[in-house]
């Protein structure tokens, strides 16, 4: 009898068929036994891909477990995660659902105040790092938190650390504790039940302290069954991960990728992502809407460089782009003109885009952030399908999604199998079903805030739900602001609008108790660069560009042209043009990059009020 089935057979299964999934250890446990892969997850050592078999994984999550048991860790301990994606942060947690510790995954980008919050927080026992690199950078969290007892290094160099051991030597003593006690693993996952929390999730904290989601077995196999029963997954698909897999939406599309059997690569970086895709070629992609802004401005960019004529073509392209994908969301008939002109456009540029992604896919899924609508048009109508869904940590997380038999173009689609949602008398989106949180871990008024007296959970969203069931989300309910007049904006379909210019990377609408609204802006640099060479413009540096008063009467009219139509309370009167990217690094975004207002605020100050100076 192979390791797999002798593990299913002595945990769960006697003599009769493997049941569907009711905990984390058993999703491994079923993808297992019944795909038994030998290439379940993959990733890229010294230039060749090394893969890991179903049996591999099974085993190694064992050991972890027993590793963990080892050293002190019992059922309901905290032990967080702080590492890149790869094969061992899924084992490790892997390893943690199988001894029934519950792990708290921590945003590598996290500052070191933040980690230090988090650990104390949580009162997590050990921690998983990536490296002796990220040791030294978090050092002064892990002295401020004595709970930590052991810290285990993804890799071997943190062996001069005292309270350090290596992941190897973990599964080590994982093996040796086996052989003692050969039933410990089976009575370790059977002591764990769907009611049980799995993982302690911090939100990202952009309108106060981060607050430990508490997500257990049964609200994320819920979500992994229900969201995935909108998608024909298949075990010939091929995946490759690259969102953190410290977010629940790239974890829970980790677990739907095991639940079907597929193929899992982990990217090496963020910066090696256009590579991984070529050589990987997957069929299913997860990423959040910035991916696809960035691969569009790219080939914008790469045009405008070109020569005149090729820009042409290229904006002429992505009309046709755009037209095709309206005409089918319109449920019409594509005409032989219009036909014609897309096969045209498919031949010329069409075919690059999907090339970008290794040319294989059937679709891709996003989420974490708004999709603006002409993005969604020109990849569908390149060819690229993007589903677009809906929801939050607290809903482990998925509350609506699109799917590739159902697409309504400004939406979220409509809510997953077994989720309600509706709309209060405030617009604020409500929902209800197995995903939604146990709570926040220790913040009782807390979690008695986001419920209704009735039991629905508050998504802090406003949104709509049209005559046939589909969510469209308007804005954050606490990022509504009121101008000094009485009026209500919502920023993020107005920066939506104003980031379609080419000529602007990112928008950050302000204007809370002013006359009138304003923005900020980060401009596209590379396309300012082309623009400035074909007007003969000597500006080399983004501090010049930003200085300077025609590339601010440019982006002035790109920001008036994109925002027609919006009621006159609602344009913005005044811009300020910034010259760095805002980052998550720089405490700007959070980890799924949304937009930190109070940050922005706070560090950009001298800049408003100069704006509303006079």
């Amino acid at each position: 009898m192979t390791l797999v089935a002798e593990t299913i057979k002595t945990a769960r299964m006697a003599d009769t068929a493997y049941d569907m999934p009711s905990t984390i250890a058993d999703l491994f446990l079923y993808s297992a036994e019944k795909f038994d892969r030998i290439d379940a997850l993959s990733c890229k050592l010294n230039g060749e891909w090394r893969r890991i078999s179903s049996a591999e994984v099974i085993d190694r999550s064992e050991r972890i477990a027993l590793g963990l048991k080892s050293i002190g860790i019992n059922k309901g301990d905290r032990v967080a995660i702080l590492a890149a994606n790869s094969p061992n942060w899924t084992l490790a947690d892997a390893g943690c659902q199988f001894g029934g510790v519950i792990d708290v995954p921590i945003y590598t980008t996290l500052a070191c105040d933040s980690v230090e919050y988090i650990l104390r927080d949580s009162a997590a026992k050990a921690i998983f790092l990536q490296d002796k690199e990220t040791y030294d950078r978090i050092a002064d969290a892990l002295r401020a938190n004595p709970t930590v007892e052991t810290v285990i290094f993804f890799d071997d160099s943190g062996n001069d650390v005292s309270n350090g051991i290596s992941l190897a030597e973990l599964e080590r003593r994982g093996i040796e504790l086996r052989t003692e006690q050969p039933d410990l693993i089976a009575k370790l996952i059977d002591a764990t039940g769907a009611s049980d929390v799995a993982t302690l999730i911090y939100t990202s904290g952009t309108t106060g302290e981060p607050k430990g989601v508490m997500l257990t077995h049964a609200n994320i196999i819920s979500n992994v069954v229900d969201a995935a029963e909108k998608y024909s997954f298949e075990g010939r698909d091929v995946s490759l991960s690259v969102l953190p897999l410290s977010h629940i939406f790239e974890r829970t599309g980790m677990y739907v990728y095991l639940m079907y059997g597929m193929a899992v690569h982990f990217a090496e970086s963020i910066e090696k992502v256009p590579e991984n895709l070529k050589e990987v070629r997957p069929t299913i992609f997860i990423g959040v809407p910035r991916i696809f802004e960035k691969v569009y401005e790219k080939a914008r960019i790469a045009a405008a460089r070109s020569n005149p004529l090729r820009e042409r073509i290229f904006d002429w392209a992505i009309e046709v782009a755009k037209e095709y994908a309206s005409t089918i969301e319109r449920g019409e008939p594509v005409s032989m003109a219009l036909s014609a002109k897309h096969n045209l456009a498919d031949k010329i540029v069409y075919q690059k885009f999907r090339d970008f992604f290794g040319g294989n896919l059937r679709f891709c899924i996003t989420g974490g952030a708004a999709l603006a609508d002409e993005i969604y048009l020109i990849f569908t109508g390149a060819g690229i399908r993007i589903m677009q869904g809906y929801g939050l940590t607290e809903t482990s997380p998925v509350i609506s999604s699109n799917n590739p038999q159902n697409v309504r173009v400004g939406t979220v689609g409509k809510p997953i199998r077994n989720v309600e949602v509706r709309i209060a008398a405030d617009g604020e989106i409500e929902a209800r079903g197995p995903g939604v949180m146990l709570g926040y871990y220790h913040k009782d008024e807390a979690t008695k805030e986001v419920f209704t007296e009735d039991g629905w959970f508050r998504t802090g969203d406003i949104g709509e739900l049209d005559e046939d069931g589909y969510l469209k989300i308007t804005d954050r309910k606490k990022e509504l602001f009121k101008t000094s007049g009485g009026k209500y904006i919502a920023p993020s379909p107005i920066e939506q609008r104003i980031k379609a210019s080419r000529f602007i990377s990112q928008a950050v609408l302000i204007g809370s108790e002013r006359k009138f609204p304003a923005a900020l802006i980060v401009p596209n640099f590379e396309m300012l660069e082309s623009y400035a060479e074909h007007k003969g413009f000597e500006l080399k540096t983004p501090e010049e560009f930003c200085a300077d008063e025609r590339i601010k009467d440019l982006i002035e009219r790109q920001v008036a042209k994109e925002t027609e139509g919006l009621s006159q309370f609602e344009k913005v009167k005044k811009i300020a043009l910034l010259p760095a990217e805002l980052t998550v690094d720089g405490g700007e975004l959070t980890p799924t990059l949304k937009v930190k207002r109070r940050v922005i605020d706070e560090k950009y100050r001298a800049v408003i009020e100069d704006l509303y100076r006079n």
